[in-house]
């Protein structure tokens, strides 16, 4: 046995999982170059081999969560190329405003046909909300918009900005049904392209902008939202994304912050998902969120957290979209696309949804506002 295997089939079984074993969440290596690719590269060269077909797994899930459980992540940034990464994180910042629209074309941008078969009719590319009256993806993405449009109080004739509105999803439902107007704005051309006709005919604008453009417009909104960006907002920039929030919020009014949150596993970016699918951006702690708030919102009204269960549901649910989309004959994903790719976003989804399976990620919804106001909260 190399020496690569075997040091690797020693890490893995802290997690319980077997190199070539027998269980469904063990690791079935179909390449010998994966041993000394994930041994170097760590979490980036585990997902990098998947990708080249180097090794399967039958409950990828279940392999990633036993993974992270063990916290053997932390691992991977003991390596060259993770020690490099953080330094760069530490002492630049890797996203000013000139690089604000990479996200929007490395991954939003990469196809309206891909997202219209993993997300379904709501498009929401956002945390759904998983109530026991949800029957399936759609309706729990209803139960999320409708769960934001209570916690802000939205009435007829108020004015909302959507940061990151994505696809348009969440204007489109709240212009519908509470009556609003909505500007909302994506750093994906794509994206407004597709957003612009799906609200056609209701009060709702879509800019491509970044959040530091919207400030600068001077423009004031009853209320503000942000579902699932603040992600991409690198932690240098917190403060001036929170002061740009507020420079366009009323006085009175409230912001509501969706965002997945970091819950343990330290606080790097996991390399693979940098370089393939988020450029740019880490997921948040409590903390950093209440840091970079604290000079434009004196008031934090609620604190909701959603619970992993609730992103992990809404990721199987986009997987198994995916999947059935990228194996209809008549479909033409596969084609369009490639085989690489089709392995790459197998992985990004699952290796997620494990993610949330061993609890590093949780989903929290926060209202905060600039100054006191009678607010009780809404579940």
């Amino acid at each position: 046995m190399s020496y690569s295997k075997a040091t690797l089939s020693w890490i893995f079984s802290r997690a319980d999982v077997r190199i070539n074993g027998d269980r469904p969440w063990d690791i079935k290596v179909k390449d010998e170059r994966f041993f000394s690719t994930v041994l170097r590269y760590g979490s980036l060269g585990l997902g990098e081999s998947y990708m080249r077909g180097w090794w399967e797994c039958e409950q990828l899930e279940n392999c990633i969560a036993r993974i992270l459980k063990a916290r053997l992540d932390r691992w991977g940034f003991i390596n060259p190329t993770g020690i490099g990464r953080w330094l760069k994180d530490k002492f630049t910042n890797p996203a000013p405003p000139e690089l604000a629209f990479l996200i929007g074309e490395r991954h939003y941008d990469v196809g309206n046909d891909l997202y219209q078969a993993m997300l379904g009719p709501t498009m929401a590319y956002t945390c759904a909300y998983w109530t026991d009256a949800a029957k399936g993806l759609d309706q729990a993405q209803t139960a999320k918009f409708d769960l934001v449009c209570r916690k802000l109080g939205l009435t007829q004739g108020q004015r909302i900005l959507d940061i990151g509105c994505g696809f348009g999803s969440f204007a489109k439902f709240a212009a519908e049904h509470y009556g609003v107007t909505v500007v909302g704005t994506t750093v994906s051309v794509e994206q407004a392209k597709f957003g612009r006709e799906f609200c056609k005919g209701l009060p709702v604008k879509i800019r491509v902008e970044d959040y530091r453009e919207t400030a600068k417009r001077g423009e004031k909104f009853d209320h503000v939202v942000s579902l699932g960006m603040f992600e991409h907002v690198e932690p240098r920039n917190y403060e001036t994304y929170f002061q740009a929030v507020s420079h366009c919020l009323e006085g009175g009014g409230f912001f509501l912050l969706h965002t997945i949150g970091k819950m343990r596993g330290g606080s790097g970016s996991d390399p693979w998902i940098r370089k393939y699918i988020f450029p740019l951006g880490l997921i948040p702690t409590k903390t950093r969120i209440r840091k970079g708030s604290a000079n434009y919102f004196s008031k934090e009204l609620d604190w909701h957290d959603l619970g992993s269960h609730h992103y992990r549901s809404t990721l199987l649910a986009w997987h198994d979209n995916f999947a059935k989309a990228w194996n209809d004959p008549g479909g033409g994903l596969k084609v369009k696309y490639g085989e690489e790719f089709g392995r790459m976003w197998k992985y990004y989804l699952l290796s997620c949804s494990g993610a949330f399976q061993a609890k590093n990620l949780d989903v929290w919804q926060v209202v905060l506002a600039r100054e006191n106001r009678n607010y009780t909260p809404v579940r």
